[in-house]
């Protein structure tokens, strides 16, 4: 069974930063495609970026364009999202998910992790 785990929320100040951790089971970056999800209080879930088999990254939220990078570590097994100048409209619990196509839309994904909650607020 498929398992991905986010860590690294928390509190954060407007304007600061966080990285959040997706580690993933076996060699699950080798078979599926590792998206980013948020979702804000009383708000849907949105898609905020995805990364492809070959490394490749693709920004789905125009909010985050320049303030949010992803990267991987293929030995952990891991996935980074690097968050930068966060405000308090990125406030939401943020989710990766494993697919086998980079998809902004949730329904399109297979496997979930739990979430990790960022909360940006002075």
């Amino acid at each position: 069974q498929l398992q991905l785990v986010e860590s690294g929320g928390g509190l954060v100040q407007p304007g600061g930063s966080v990285r959040l951790s997706c580690t993933t089971s076996g060699s699950t970056l080798d078979y599926y495609v590792i998206g980013w999800f948020r979702q804000a209080p009383g708000k849907e879930r949105e898609g905020v970026s995805c990364l492809s088999r070959s490394g490749g990254v693709t920004i789905y939220a125009d909010s985050v364009l320049g303030r949010f990078t992803v990267s991987r570590d293929i030995r952990k097994d891991t996935v980074y999202m690097q968050m930068n100048s966060l405000t308090p409209e990125d406030t939401a619990v943020y989710y990766c998910a494993a697919g086998s196509a980079c998809s902004r839309l949730a329904e399109n994904m297979d496997f979930w992790g739990k979430g990790t909650l960022v909360t940006v607020s002075s």
